[in-house]
């Protein structure tokens, strides 16, 4: 990545563009069917921070240039020894996680708009991501079995989250390609449209998710990703929380037993009601649970 004049940044394998609200990475090496080299990863990495580090943008799109997503890792860079020895290529895999699991934590709505192939390391951007959009004409899987290797950043694990143990299997132990409709099917994508359809439908999926009041969403999307790791009363803790954020950013911020920020003003100026809490709770019971215990073992030593 470097910037140009101006300070916007410019990538070599990708482009990066920012239109008002919306960001849009394009991955660019449709002479290899976008296939993930090690320097369009660092590219991608560097392009989802930019977006990470926003708070004008509210939505990110990622495609693919040339008719197609993404045909995963380059596996000629494999085969070539640029991923190092099998501590290297473990490096590799959890740089690919962090950059996925950045992907799914952006307070930000994700697109992946889906031409082609979306195999691999593509399928797996596209699970990082809160909707897919694609053309009848997209096909995805796992092929990996089938050279040898193992998914590293989310094509067992996002994917078991997805669509279950049982599919997650028979995608990665078969590695056949399959139909856009069935990934749509399974719950794996959300919708696919006709070939000429894609940009208009995306572009129309934007318009509705900016329609919305943002926090709402940010704090929607933020509930569903962690509560669906949780157990159900750790989730309806998450849910509880939020709804009691919401009616304060909406207004109903006042509580009549809360301070009102008194409490931090308070230790900003050091003022009476800073006194009061701490000379009450400075040594309160820190002589431990039995204090005549305590005593005798200091008199002891």
């Amino acid at each position: 990545m470097t910037e140009t004049k101006n300070g916007s940044p410019t990538f070599e394998f990708l482009t990066y563009a920012e239109h008002g609200r919306v960001a849009r990475i394009t991955l660019n090496r449709p002479e290899k069917r976008n296939a993930l080299s090690v320097a369009l990863s660092d590219e991608l990495i560097r392009a989802i921070g930019l977006v990470q580090g926003s708070t004008t943008l509210k939505a990110l799109v990622i495609q693919g240039a040339g008719h197609t997503f993404c045909a995963g890792d380059d596996i000629t860079e494999m085969y070539s020894g640029a991923w190092g020895d099998a501590n290297g290529v473990m490096r590799r895999a959890r740089l690919y996680q962090t950059m996925a699991n950045t992907l799914e934590e952006l307070d930000k709505v994700t697109i992946s708009a889906v031409d082609g192939f979306a195999v691999g390391g593509g399928l797996e951007i596209t699970m990082a991501c809160d909707f897919v959009v694609a053309t009848r004409r997209a096909v995805w899987g796992m092929p990996e079995v089938d050279v040898g290797i193992t998914p590293g950043w989310g094509g067992t694990t996002r994917m078991a989250r997805l669509i279950g143990r049982r599919m997650t299997k028979e995608i990665n132990l078969l590695g056949a390609l399959h139909p856009a409709s069935r990934a749509t099917e399974l719950g794996l994508w959300n919708r696919v449209v006709a070939n000429d359809r894609l940009d208009a439908e995306v572009d129309a999926l934007v318009d509705v998710v900016l329609s919305k009041n943002q926090q709402a969403v940010r704090q929607l999307k933020f509930i569903i990703n962690r509560g669906v790791e949780a157990d159900l009363y750790t989730a309806q803790g998450f849910e509880a929380l939020s709804a009691g954020l919401t009616g304060a950013v909406n207004g109903a911020w006042e509580v009549p037993d809360a301070d009102g920020g008194d409490g931090i003003a308070g230790f900003t100026d050091k003022g009476s009601l800073w006194e009061q809490r701490r000379g009450l709770a400075r040594d309160f019971w820190a002589d431990g649970p039995d204090p005549v215990l305590a005593a005798a073992g200091e008199q002891s030593r």
